[in-house]
């Protein structure tokens, strides 16, 4: 971490100028048995896509509100770091009613229906693939996305002391979420550069932050493991060593 970076988009802009080829997002499914792996170029490409669309063809502003209803997945990380770009507040699990767009995955499509503003919908599946039929009222990002720009740069510049992200009862602005990441990377003991692997929602800061937000802050990488509990003792020890972890989040 740089002693300029503040925000998620800082970090993820310190990484691609570090080292854009190595290993910063891996994504399991243990319930469908997918592996994705996005180096820090690529992920970059992705938030960079995804934050186009944000404020271009969603014409979202920073400040506005964005209905995260995602589980723990690659994708999210994305959403999470593309609004962050942008200046938009993501509310992990948040009203869609009260929200000004929403982002939802395919188990949440009725609830998301509720927000009034614009609606994009994500698959989840392998490979970022699209729904087979578009779900009537939303977006699918996996048509929508792939032909934005790979550059992005905001309309206006984003506040790092405003409001970036809210889950639970917090709420995180831009700077917060990179100061508090790093002493969290800290206080849980994370080696240099590390290499974490993760089977926690996002649905707290907890997970988000061992999940995503403090390997970022670190230096390091992520392994995130959707459906963790399907593995037993044997088949997680040898995904550490295939994965070369260096450090696994506790699930309690």
């Amino acid at each position: 971490m740089n002693a300029t970076d503040r925000t998620p988009a800082d970090l993820l802009g310190s990484a691609l100028a570090a080292d854009p080829g190595r290993p910063l997002v891996t994504f399991y499914d243990d319930a469908t048995g997918e592996r994705v792996e996005l180096s820090v170029a690529t992920f970059a490409n992705w938030v960079a896509k995804t934050a186009n669309y944000l404020q271009g063809d969603l014409a979202a502003e920073p400040g506005d509100r964005l209905a995260l209803l995602l589980p723990a997945h690659w994708q999210t990380a994305v959403w999470l770091v593309a609004c962050s770009s942008v200046g938009v507040v993501a509310e992990v699990g948040g009203d869609p009613a009260a929200a000004d767009l929403v982002v939802s995955g395919p188990d949440s499509l009725d609830a998301a229906r509720a927000c009034s503003g614009e609606r994009v919908a994500l698959a989840l599946r392998p490979l970022g693939g699209r729904f087979p039929q578009p779900p009537a009222g939303f977006a699918d990002y996996a048509v929508e996305v792939p032909g934005q720009g790979d550059r992005f740069a905001p309309f206006v510049p984003v506040d790092p002391g405003a409001p970036a992200l809210a889950v639970g009862d917090e709420e995180l602005t831009g700077a917060g979420i990179g100061e508090r990441a790093l002493a969290d990377a800290a206080a849980a003991g994370l080696p240099p550069a590390p290499r974490v692997l993760s089977g926690l929602g996002y649905d707290t800061w907890r997970g988000l932050s061992l999940g995503l937000y403090a390997p970022l802050a670190a230096g390091g990488s992520v392994v995130l493991c959707r459906h963790q509990d399907r593995l037993d003792g044997d088949a997680l020890a040898a995904r550490e060593a295939t994965e070369k972890v260096t450090f696994t989040v506790p699930r309690s």
